[in-house]
């Protein structure tokens, strides 16, 4: 199936590792051009080497998306070298771990961080992006959410933050004047990722018999996603065959979460 990326423009938030280097990897492969940004040079330059092995254009930005500026930089150099950009993958995020499991006793520090790291750098991004695809009639937001996004559960400043961009894509999604301009706005929500020098890869080595059984009782598929499985929806949602989904959120956990739709 030819998705039409070849030659589009990319940016792929926290693009040089797990879901977010599968993600630009994907895209590569259809031919589209992709730029990175994350806060590691080395993971960048790693990332950017595996780009290269395909026939298409890369860039690799260092960008702390805790600083507006560095957002604003990021997408001027994306724009300097590639004139425009046609997909935008919101990908960064995190603070599912932080803070404490009491709540009262979690600084109120974590909670603004998870949400400007999430939420925030989301709406940055993608107020950054938006006019120059309205100019061309034709983009594509897609934002990494997370179940918790969609449900109750995690950790409460993450859920808050996750749900927000939720939010952004569904109210994005329903504005005309974007719709008309052929620009959707959608959400991809994966479960429990195994990714490595994360979470789960520590929690499954340093406690497997509690792993396996989590894994057997919460799971229907008895095992951890992979970043290449949320990779696969996501690149499809940037393509051409996806132009009448807008404004919903897709799952990606093997039937993990309890939501009904």
């Amino acid at each position: 199936m030819d998705l039409g990326l070849k030659n589009k423009v990319a940016l792929v938030t926290g693009g040089s590792h797990g879901i977010g280097r599968a993600i630009a990897i994907g895209l590569a492969q259809e031919g589209c051009n992709v730029a990175i940004c994350s806060r590691t040079r080395q993971r960048l330059d790693k990332t950017l080497s595996l780009l290269k092995s395909y026939d298409v254009q890369s860039l690799a930005i260092e960008c702390d998306v805790m600083k507006r500026d560095e957002i604003e930089g990021t997408v001027s150099k994306v724009i300097d070298k590639f004139g425009s950009i046609h997909i935008l993958i919101n990908n960064v995020g995190g603070g599912g771990r932080w803070g404490k499991e009491i709540v009262e006793d979690t600084d109120e520090g974590v909670w603004l961080e998870v949400y400007e790291k999430n939420a925030l750098a989301a709406i940055r991004f993608t107020n950054l992006a938006i006019p120059y695809m309205r100019k061309q009639k034709w983009g594509r937001v897609i934002t990494i959410t997370s179940i918790f996004g969609r449900e109750g559960g995690g950790r409460p400043w993450f859920a808050m933050a996750k749900t927000a961009q939720t939010a952004l894509m569904k109210s994005l999604s329903l504005k005309h004047y974007l719709a008309k301009d052929n620009i959707t706005f959608n959400s991809v929500a994966p479960g429990a990722i195994m990714i490595p020098n994360t979470g789960w890869e520590k929690e499954a080595r340093d406690n497997p018999e509690e792993t396996k059984k989590l894994l057997q009782r919460d799971f229907p598929m008895e095992r951890f996603g992979t970043p290449e499985e949320v990779a696969n929806l996501v690149v499809f949602l940037a393509s051409e065959r996806a132009s009448l989904i807008n404004g919903v959120s897709i799952p990606v956990d093997g039937g993990q979460s309890r939501s009904m739709i």
